[in-house]
């Protein structure tokens, strides 16, 4: 089995009781709202990391003001046919992702043209449960409310980070 490890740091900018918050092709072409942010470059610090997605994504400059906290998700991915049907091996991919808080300093929101995210937006803290979104989304909001010591944020019941490998789809 193929092992894969993902570092990615990702912003939650909240600012007069919104989210900025990005839109992004999910599983079977639906779209779901997701944190601008994205993986480290080799040799990228991540906090140039999330300064530099989000203004990809977003338009915006933003300075991160604090580090929130880590998520840890890992998926086994089945193998399947890939090009000219050769079988690819199984996947045991494991994202590591750092959320920062951050401000906007500058820019202006704009959406990402030939990138992963086709839209960007400021959606109100209380919509966001009713938006289609990834779970990394409420993660990083309940670690920007709840500031645990620990900067871990869990997913009870989704058999995630400590819980163990999941075996969906769902993106890292």
């Amino acid at each position: 089995m193929l092992r894969k490890l993902r570092v990615a740091a990702y912003a939650v900018c909240v600012r007069d009781g919104q989210v900025l918050l990005a839109r992004s092709p999910g599983p079977g072409g639906v779209p779901e709202w997701v944190l601008p942010g994205g993986g480290t470059e080799h040799g990228e610090d991540p906090h140039d990391t999330v300064v530099r997605e989000v203004e990809e994504e977003t338009g915006y400059r933003v300075e991160p003001v604090a580090l929130l906290g880590v998520d840890s998700h890992r998926v086994v991915r089945p193998s399947r046919v890939g090009p000219r049907r050769l079988l690819r091996r199984p996947v045991d991919h494991h994202g590591v992702r750092l959320l920062y808080e951050a401000r906007v300093t500058g820019g202006e929101l704009r959406h990402e043209v030939g990138g992963s995210t086709d839209l960007a937006a400021w959606q109100e803290l209380d919509a966001v449960p009713g938006l289609t979104r990834v779970p990394l989304v409420d993660a990083g909001l309940r670690l920007w409310r709840e500031r645990p010591p620990t900067g871990r944020a869990g997913h009870p019941g989704r058999g995630e980070g400590r819980d163990g490998p999941a075996t969906t789809g769902a993106r890292a």
